[in-house]
């Protein structure tokens, strides 16, 4: 009798099979593990080849003009040197309720002969380089000091700066050290000195609470960004003075832009590994060359795909990632300036050590207190 039960399907074995090779089943551990590999951006070894650090898809491809910010308009002081101020910083620094001291120097108004044309006005390089002479230096800190306080013999407190996230309470003794502190943040509640960073190509962020009349300063390279050298010292003036983010207000000064800052894979790395909005802080470049885009035939190479360096390359913006750190810190959006600008791209007006290969020197930006 024939049973009334259908039969299943006969199925070809695969060639796999056929060899007698198992198909490999990944137990429930590591997958869980590919997962975490996943959210840090890292791909699994499955073919002996070492684990690298992948580059997250972005989607925005820019020219460098489309990232490009316009030179600002510093204003002169009275003993010739050019420094960029915060216009609505200004009600705090003019007037009878006056307290505040800023500005933001630049190349223009200075003695040093080290890193200009011979037909051309002397630098006001702020930095003790190997290139400049001591002297022409220190009269150029004597004159950013009396166009911002209106005193040259005003204290002005620096550090040996370190791209790090070290803090360093400033006080007039420290003025006269020989050997500054080792650190990138200043800040203080002491009336009648200035603090100041240096920076050819860095981000200066200086920071004011209108409050409690406190100052501070950071230096901003993109080591000390990923460091949250910014976030951080706002949690220090937290602790030390009782700072309200809500009562805080900060101004980004110049420093190089997303148009000319690009990196390796290894900053790109570094941000992802520390912020969730990292891949809004990159963008993939075209190379603008006239005259790579009329003859392009010229640049072929016979470079496999994504050996070459033709193609687009990742750039940076320091300066919104500065900006994100300060919100991240309870800052509103309306508390937050910055003076604009691109030290790569405003040469005339700025020192930058990327696009001089290293032959620069530095401009510095100081805050402080004004005595009553």
């Amino acid at each position: 009798m024939r049973s009334s039960s259908k039969r299943e399907p006969t199925v070809a074995p695969t060639k796999r099979q056929q060899s007698g090779v198992k198909k490999p089943i990944q137990n429930e551990s590591i997958q869980e593990v590919d997962a975490l590999f996943r959210i840090a951006g890292l791909a699994h070894n499955l073919r002996g080849k070492s684990a690298r650090v992948s580059r997250r898809a972005r989607s925005v491809r820019v020219d460098p003009e489309e990232l490009s910010r316009p030179a600002p308009v510093p204003a002169v002081a009275s003993n010739g040197v050019y420094v960029l101020k915060i216009p609505a910083w200004d009600k705090w620094g003019t007037g009878k309720a006056s307290w505040l001291w800023h500005g933001f120097s630049t190349r223009k108004g200075g003695l040093s002969r080290a890193y200009c044309a011979e037909d051309a006005p002397g630098d006001l390089n702020l930095g003790f380089t190997a290139a400049d002479d001591r002297e022409n230096v220190q009269q150029n800190r004597r004159l950013l000091v009396e166009a911002v306080s209106g005193d040259p013999a005003t204290p002005l407190v620096t550090l040996r700066q370190i791209h790090s996230s070290v803090l360093v309470l400033g006080a007039h003794e420290d003025a006269s050290r020989q050997n500054p502190w080792k650190g990138d943040g200043l800040m203080t509640a002491e009336p009648g000195l200035l603090l100041g960073v240096q920076t050819a190509d860095c981000i200066p962020v200086l920071v004011a609470d209108r409050k409690r009349h406190v100052v501070a300063a950071f230096h901003a390279g993109w080591r000390g960004t990923v460091k949250r050298i910014v976030e951080s010292g706002i949690g220090r003036m937290r602790m030390e003075f009782g700072s309200r983010p809500e009562d805080l207000t900060a101004a980004i000064g110049p420093g190089v832009g997303p148009c000319c800052y690009a990196v390796g894979d290894e900053v790109f790395s570094s941000f992802e590994s520390q912020f969730a909005y990292a891949g809004d802080l990159f963008h993939e470049v075209y190379d603008t060359d006239p005259v790579r885009t009329k003859y392009p035939m010229l640049f072929l190479t016979q470079r496999a795909p994504g050996h070459s360096n033709i193609g687009p390359s990742l750039h940076v913006d320091l300066v919104e990632a500065n900006r994100r750190q300060l919100l991240a810190a309870g800052l509103k959006p309306s508390s937050i300036h910055s003076t604009g600008g691109c030290t790569s791209c405003h040469r005339e007006l700025f020192f930058s050590h990327r696009a001089s290969h290293g032959h620069a020197g530095r401009m510095m930006s100081v805050i402080g207190i004004r005595p009553r």
